[in-house]
Parts: structure tokens; C-alpha cells; sequence
């Protein structure tokens, strides 16, 4: 089998942060490794992203929020943690100390917070360093990052193109090498989506493994999980490792560190109609076909079946989907403090929230469904240990295609159409994750999405590893930074 992909990376435009310094090509675990053997410095780090950040985010509008005068004064003091001074982002879905959240709308206050997020301690006990916050859509309510009050964040294969959403600019700062992970979150999709878009890893663990977001006690179905974007599958198999020796979750037994391929040889089914009936685009469907064929190769027993997931489940979710900016109405000043103003957010979160109005004769049976689909995903793994999918039906949008200036009849239907893969695991509380394996025919990222039962991040890292090293895939180290 080849070791190269069969579509190499796109023509301009471009944008590529790469370059001979500190950071080099190099990723995190590789990295921390500098420093603990004294080759590199957290400072010499951390001064070099930001001199990358400076030279390509006015390209890729990816940061909302800079703080890199503290995240220097912080690589100067002694770091701890699997990543002690490496330099990172956080999506600015999480209240940092001392740094405004915003999450994509200027309907929040624009104050700093006055403690982090939970999650956030778990993310900076790695010894991470923040050089701030980067950008999302409104609440991080859609498929692609572009905010009305903060423009569109661009893909650094194509800038003509979306990084997809929600956590688009962390990916867009990791893909164009700014930093070499970065901090992401996942409602239906939103780690996994911009991974696909952006040629990362982007893992989604098990539902409750890290610690969650802030407020999710208010959902009557919790599906947002926390997590990162990397380049390669051992940062995000180093991170989900370090985060979990913070805070094991008891309930859970722990994935511990996965540093390579498994033994075990698999039974992985593939399918890429999704359950509202929809065949996905060319690209994505030999991308999937292609990955199930070195699977074959590697020994594992690959089977193509149709999708096994009820049609009415992605109806469900967009339905439940709408359940934030509808109570935010309510207890959008509890959370947030009297500054919240409902009425500034766009049309696209207004539409979520009148929808969910529509139906709320319809939710106690919408969310007796859902809890029920999520036993019978779990049964499926009594057949199969993994299910492989694209990550989004389609390759990535170019800008404006599901922007918040599309009315919202017409955005609801691109975007149940373009990520029906995703929101599966997020309802199920299944662990899954995107991988870099396929090429668009104009050179862009496809994903292709390896999923499992609730507990199985090993089973599928283990996998990620095997086909890392079967198929590496690109990135933009090889371009000229502009």
C-alpha cells in the first residue's frame, strides 16, 4: 500500500505559519520533550507562536482575544504537566480569569471573567500557556465560523474556504502552525467538523470523561464533551491522558496513556449514507471507501452496511438543538450577569430558538427517542467494535454558504444536510474521532470518522495509530508562511 496520499495539498491561497524556528514542524509530545531535555525553552516557544500569530491571523481572522504579554510572563516561570510551556488557545466558549468570554456574539459582556471554567483548570493542570482565545459562530450554534459581530475565520488550505465550526479557530491556529494544539470543544460536532475541514485529529471523548462545560447540569440531555485539536493522534492520546490524571472520572475506567497501534484485530463496519437518507459527496464517499480498504489490508474485517440510525434521530437533534438560545431567554442573565442581551444575538440563534418554541408540544417525545436511541447505539456494538464514516457529507463550504446572512430555512437545511454524521455520538455519549485521510479533488481536507461505544477511546487511538502510520497524512509545514 502507498504511504502517500493520493492528492497532495492545495494551490494558493494559502497561509502557513510553519518556518525554522523554536516551534518548527514539530508537535507537542515532541516538543515538551524539547524542553525537558533543555533544547527549547517555554519562552523561545511561546515567543515564536506569537510572532506566528501576528504574521498570519490577519489572513485567517482566528483570535478574538490576545493575551500574549502574560502567556510570556508565564513561559518564564518554572511549568508543570505533560505539556509544561507549550503555547495554546482556548475557544472562547470558557470563561478564562481575567479575559473576556464572548463565544462568538456581542450580546455578551465584554468584561473579564472573574474565575475559569472548571474544565479550564483541567486543561491548564497539563501546563499549557494561553496566548488567548480564539474564534467561533454565535454561540456555537452552527457548522462553520463565521460570526456576524466578529466576520468569518478562514481555512488555512484555502482562505476561500470554511474551517468549519464550532471551534474553527483553534483550528485554524493548530492547522496553520501557530501552536501545535489547542483547546476545543464538542456539541454535535464541533471538535470534529473543524478537524475534518482543517486536516487534524480531533477526538471526541466519551460522554463525563473530562470534566464538562460549565452549565451543562441545565441540559435534559448533556452532550457537549471538552477536548483539543492536534496534528497528530499522540498529542491528542497525550492529552486525553494527562487531562484524565487531574481528574479520573470513578465511574470510568481510565484510557491511560496510548502510545501506538493495537494488536487486536477489529470488526469495523463502514457507511456513508447518513441516517436522514442522504448520500454523501464523491469525495468523502472514496475517502471512506479508501480507509476501509487499508483497513482490509491491516487485517481488520471490514463490512459495508447501510446506516443503521433511524431517520427521525438528526430531525431530533436539530429539534433539541435549538434548546440553548431558547433558555437563554430566560436564564441568559443568571449565567451570564446583566449585561446579556438576548436580543443581540443573530438571526441564526433566533431561528434555533423559534423553532424550539414550535415544538415544544413535541420535546418530552423528542428527548424519550433520543434517550432510547442512545441504548440502541450501544447494542450495536455487539456486531462491530468500529463504525467508519465521513465526518460531514460534504468537502469544505466556502465562505458565506452557511454564514448567519443565509436565511434560516435555507442555512437549517445545508447544515442538517453537510454534518448529519456527527451529533450521533454527542446523543449517544459515544467516543469518536476524526482523522485526516482523505483529499478533496481541489486539495482539501476530508475526514473520515472512526466511532465506538461510550469507554472505547483506546480501541479507537489504538486504530488512529495504525492508520497514522499506514496513511500519514499532510500538512501546510510545507508551505511558504504569507
Amino acid at each position: 500500500m502507498s504511504n502517500k496520499p493520493s492528492l497532495g495539498i492545495p494551490a494558493a491561497p494559502a497561509v502557513s505559519a510553519f518556518r525554522d524556528d523554536a516551534l518548527g514542524d514539530a508537535d507537542a509530545v515532541e516538543l515538551a520533550r524539547r524542553i525537558a531535555a533543555g533544547q527549547t525553552t517555554s519562552e523561545e516557544l511561546v515567543a515564536a507562536a506569537i510572532a506566528r500569530a501576528r504574521d498570519v491571523n490577519p489572513a485567517l481572522n482566528a483570535i478574538v482575544h490576545e493575551n500574549f504579554d502574560s502567556a510570556l510572563a508565564s513561559a518564564r516561570r518554572p511549568q508543570s504537566g505533560r505539556f509544561g510551556g507549550l503555547p495554546t488557545f482556548v475557544k472562547d466558549t470558557d470563561d478564562v480569569e481575567g479575559t473576556p468570554m464572548r463565544m462568538g456574539t456581542h450580546a455578551l459582556p465584554d468584561t473579564p471573567s472573574r474565575k475559569s471554567s472548571q474544565f479550564i483548570k483541567q486543561f491548564f493542570a497539563t501546563g499549557l500557556v494561553s496566548l488567548g482565545k480564539t474564534s467561533l459562530p454565535e454561540l456555537g450554534l452552527t457548522a462553520t465560523s463565521e460570526s456576524r459581530d466578529y466576520g468569518a475565520t478562514r481555512n488555512p488550505w484555502n482562505t476561500d474556504h470554511s474551517t468549519g465550526g464550532s471551534s474553527g479557530g483553534s483550528a485554524a491556529m493548530v492547522a496553520a502552525g501557530v501552536v501545535p494544539i489547542a483547546h476545543a470543544n464538542d456539541g454535535g460536532g464541533s471538535i470534529r467538523i473543524p478537524a475534518s475541514c482543517c486536516g487534524l485529529v480531533g477526538l471526541k471523548s466519551s460522554r463525563k470523561r473530562l470534566i464538562g462545560a460549565d452549565g451543562s447540569e441545565l441540559f435534559p440531555i448533556d452532550i457537549i464533551v471538552q477536548g483539543v485539536v492536534t496534528r497528530t493522534v499522540r498529542d491528542s492520546a497525550a492529552f486525553l491522558a494527562a487531562a484524565e490524571q487531574y481528574r479520573p472520572n470513578p465511574r470510568m475506567a481510565p484510557v491511560g496513556m496510548v502510545e501506538g497501534p493495537g494488536k487486536q484485530r477489529l470488526r469495523i463496519a463502514f457507511f456513508t449514507d447518513s441516517a436522514n437518507g442522504t448520500e454523501s459527496h464523491a469525495d468523502c464517499r472514496r475517502a471512506v471507501a479508501d480507509v476501509a480498504k487499508v483497513c482490509e489490508e491491516l487485517g481488520h474485517a471490514v463490512e459495508s452496511i447501510r446506516c443503521p440510525f433511524p431517520a427521525q434521530v438528526i430531525d431530533d437533534f436539530f429539534a433539541y438543538w435549538g434548546f440553548a438560545p431558547f433558555g437563554l431567554r430566560l436564564v441568559g442573565k443568571r449565567l451570564f450577569g446583566p449585561g446579556f442581551e438576548h436580543a443581540r444575538l443573530d438571526e441564526w440563534s433566533h431561528g434555533l430558538a423559534a423553532q424550539f418554541r414550535s415544538n415544544l408540544h413535541r420535546i418530552p417525545a423528542i428527548l424519550w427517542r433520543l434517550r432510547r436511541f442512545a441504548r440502541s447505539y450501544d447494542a450495536l456494538f455487539s456486531r462491530y467494535d468500529v463504525l467508519m464514516t465521513p465526518t460531514l457529507a460534504e468537502p469544505p463550504f466556502r465562505i458565506g454558504h452557511i454564514s448567519p446572512d443565509v436565511p434560516f430555512a435555507t442555512a437549517v437545511e445545508r447544515v442538517m444536510r453537510y454534518a448529519a454524521f456527527t451529533p450521533v455520538q454527542n446523543l449517544s455519549g459515544g467516543a469518536a474521532v476524526s482523522l485526516p485521510l482523505g483529499r478533496s479533488t481541489e486539495g482539501l481536507p476530508i475526514g473520515v470518522q472512526l466511532a465506538a461505544d461510550c469507554g472505547s477511546e483506546r480501541r479507537l487511538l489504538e486504530l488512529a495509530y495504525e492508520l497514522e502510520q499506514a496513511r500519514p497524512w499532510p500538512t501546510l509545514a510545507g508551505l511558504v508562511s504569507r
